[in-house]
């Protein structure tokens, strides 16, 4: 009976150990992955003739930071998976062009990364989410083909919208793709909403704008003001074949972006603004007049402290 005793002591001993190690460990990961702060920059760079930049290495990237240069921790040049949002015009303008424009939507979405997934928005008089995130395109067809065209058109509600659900995917890397044929009359958002809201959520934004004459320069303008925030482009095509072409440039390039990794210098959880630079060194074979060009985000907010 002794005997069984201590031998239940003793195994209570060992677990009591297990545990506190495993309460150790587990404490001191946590602790690591809060006060590590990676800042990831997602590149894409071209040519005088806006043709993508292969096959170029760490040693052709520079990076700074509030004009401090960093020390590269974190380079790559794959095709990772990317979690993609779909914010589409439904107002009453697009119907004659709708069809088309769902097909070259669902091209972009075959031709990027077979792990990607999807949400749409689609935009009139208001703004909704249509469906939730999915990697099924027969869904995302469905989705498309089920909006019938109705009122205006309440872009920045939409994108903001968007930007917000992005909160819930799966992937780290995030791009949306705003399709539009007008300037923004119905939101309860101000553009100057979006382009923060833009700026603050590190997801980059593509936006295709087929603009009548009657959208003119304002409407150009808020669509650029929005993808130079993010990190994205902005597209104009003067028919639907443009746009298809366009957007399956851009899925292109969400294909083969440089990723650029650093931990700051700047240690301040001060949530501030930081500035982001990127220079691109010419590499071996290619004329030193050769003008090389980096498309990126030109900055962040940077991390706060909760207290």
């Amino acid at each position: 009976m002794r005997d069984l005793t201590m031998i239940k002591f003793t195994n209570l001993l060992f677990m009591s150990s297990v545990m506190a190690s495993l309460l150790w460990a587990q404490e001191n990961t946590f602790k690591l992955n809060v006060n590590v702060d990676l800042t990831e920059v997602h590149v894409n760079v071209t040519d005088e003739k806006d043709r993508p930049v292969g096959n170029l290495k760490q040693e052709n990237f520079r990076i700074f930071e509030d004009r401090t240069e960093q020390k590269i921790a974190v380079f790559k040049h794959e095709d990772i998976p990317v979690s993609l949002g779909l914010v589409v015009d439904n107002s009453r303008s697009i119907e004659p062009r709708k069809q088309r424009l769902d097909a070259a939507a669902l091209s972009f979405v075959r031709k990027s990364n077979a792990e990607d997934e999807a949400f749409i928005v689609h935009f009139d008089d208001t703004a909704r989410l249509d469906i939730d995130f999915t990697d099924s395109v027969p869904r995302l067809e469905d989705a498309l083909a089920g909006a019938k065209p109705f009122g205006q058109t309440a872009i920045y509600d939409a994108l903001i919208l968007a930007l917000d659900h992005m909160e819930h995917a799966n992937h780290s890397k995030r791009a949306i793709l705003l399709i539009t044929d007008g300037v923004d009359n119905s939101s309860n958002h101000t553009l100057s909403e979006a382009v923060e809201a833009a700026k603050r959520s590190r997801v980059a934004v593509y936006t295709v704008g087929l603009l009548s004459v009657s959208g003119g320069q304002k409407a150009e303008d808020s669509l650029v003001h929005i993808a130079e925030a993010s990190g994205g482009r902005a597209f104009f095509p003067n028919n639907v074949d443009e746009a298809r072409t366009y957007m399956e440039r851009v899925a292109r390039d969400l294909r083969e972006q440089y990723t650029v990794g650093y931990f700051p210098t700047n240690t301040a959880r001060t949530g501030g603004w930081r500035s982001i630079r990127v220079d691109v060194v010419t590499p071996t074979g290619l004329p030193k007049t050769a003008k090389l060009n980096a498309i990126y985000r030109h900055g962040y907010y940077g991390p706060a402290d909760s207290n």
